[in-house]
């Protein structure tokens, strides 16, 4: 498997003109009914990734195509699971193993649709729960709609990364970047690493270390950060590059979700409605880690002072760092997805917790993208609202752990938070456009 792995990377490397088809069969393979079992498609998305970010395409190119690509697969995957049904089983890779499609239809009786947005970030399940869905006759129109978010955070999650690396290898950075990135990328994968284990392993104080973790990183960092230029220069400069006119619309719209008065919206009304559905302790969870944050947030960037990146044509008056908008963001969509993942296993709970950081992260990354801030300052908030979510959950579960919430709570809270979110952004668009322009 290794050595077709390197003969196809290296037939691409010398034929970058087919690395768009290669994209969208590889995210396509990836997401198909069996084939994606087989088929080492993180690995090769990852590589195709690195060599696109060479500058054979640009970022939303390559997210457009494993887009299409991943949407093709669950398509193709429903369709066969709608056309054989149960006759599927006879076959023969199936056949010989029978766990990969019994795993994926326990798993999505038991959590339906949202099997499909969780699954999604685990390796197995992944092909098989589309058309596991096509199998028990699953809506088509429903699917499509679940498929296509799905979709969308799947192809960010797994084509960023290599797109960014291929890129950064691509421009001239300044010295001592390579160094500077070793040691944050060293230190975040080995914290992750770290609060990922003692959560699958279901440890005891996994949330304190988890906390202590993220705060001590925090504490790195502050301390640190001016140590980081090199560090900070060079990702500005790569994200600089890829600003266009027609994404600063996009931008401004996806950055006007962190703002302070739209969090501060989003999380009276997380906090109101718990209260009124008489959720009293995950009320005061959401409310405790969402006020301590937005405190801990403002005392810091008070006291670093730290000056914004010189992008816009009007600098912002405030401070940078920590990054309120990364921070507020964080507090809000990881608050989400601890509520979400309570009564399931480590390995769910940490899926969860995935989704939720997505958009958070975009929301954040949208800060670097309109040069407001550095990338250490949305690091900082991003550590600063995971060590104050997890240290609440901590002291939330001293006696006793925080319980699942219903389904129908769900179906109220959570359209209503999102359908606040979009609402108070799109109203203060233009005013946002004027503000962010360069």
């Amino acid at each position: 498997m290794s050595q077709w792995f390197d003969q196809v990377t290296a037939w691409l490397g010398a034929n970058p003109e087919w690395l768009g088809l290669a994209i969208f069969l590889i995210a396509c393979i990836e997401c198909l009914a069996i084939a994606g079992i087989v088929v080492p498609g993180v690995a090769l998305l990852f590589a195709v990734g690195v060599m696109a970010g060479s500058g054979a395409l640009e970022l939303w190119e390559t997210l457009l195509l494993a887009y299409t690509g991943g949407l093709l697969g669950d398509m193709i995957s429903y369709g066969l699971g709608r056309r054989f049904h149960q006759n599927i089983r006879n076959l023969p890779l199936l056949r010989d193993h029978p766990e990969w499609i019994s795993g994926a239809e326990n798993y999505f009786q038991r959590y339906g649709v949202a099997s499909l947005l969780v699954g999604r970030y685990i390796g197995p399940l992944r092909p098989m729960l589309p058309m596991v869905a096509g199998m028990l006759d699953m809506p088509f129109p429903r699917f499509v709609a679940v498929s296509m978010l799905a979709a969308a955070g799947w192809a960010v999650a797994y084509l960023v990364p290599g797109w960014a690396t291929g890129a950064a290898l691509r421009l001239p950075l300044p010295e001592g970047f390579w160094g500077e990135a070793g040691v944050v990328i060293v230190a975040v994968v080995a914290m992750l690493g770290l609060i990922v284990h003692s959560t699958l392993h279901e440890k005891r104080l996994a949330n304190p270390l988890a906390a202590g973790l993220c705060l001590a990183a925090l504490g790195t960092l502050l301390i640190g950060w001016p140590h980081l230029q090199a560090l900070d220069q060079g990702l500005m400069a790569l994200v600089q590059e890829q600003r266009h006119a027609s994404l600063d619309r996009l931008m401004v719209l996806v950055t006007r979700l962190g703002d302070f008065t739209t969090q501060l919206l989003a999380g009276a009304l997380l906090g109101g409605l718990l209260l009124l559905l008489r959720q009293w302790r995950p009320a005061c969870f959401a409310i405790g880690t969402l006020v301590a944050t937005a405190l801990s947030n403002t005392g810091l960037k008070q006291f670093f002072a730290r000056a914004r990146p010189e992008v816009l044509t009007e600098p912002l008056t405030t401070f940078s760092f920590p990054s309120g908008h990364s921070s507020a963001a964080f507090a809000f969509f990881l608050v989400l997805g601890i509520l979400a993942g309570r009564g399931q296993p480590g390995r769910l709970r940490l899926t969860w917790l995935l989704l939720a950081c997505l958009p958070a992260l975009v929301i954040a990354l949208s800060r670097v993208y309109l040069g407001v801030h550095w990338p250490t300052d949305i690091l900082a908030g991003a550590l600063l609202a995971g060590g104050i979510a997890a240290a609440g959950l901590a002291l939330m579960q001293r006696a006793a752990p925080l319980t699942a919430m219903a389904p129908r709570i769900w179906l109220l809270v959570l359209p209503a938070c999102l359908a606040l979110l979009g609402g108070a952004s799109v109203w203060a668009l233009p005013e946002a456009l004027a503000r962010y322009s360069y």
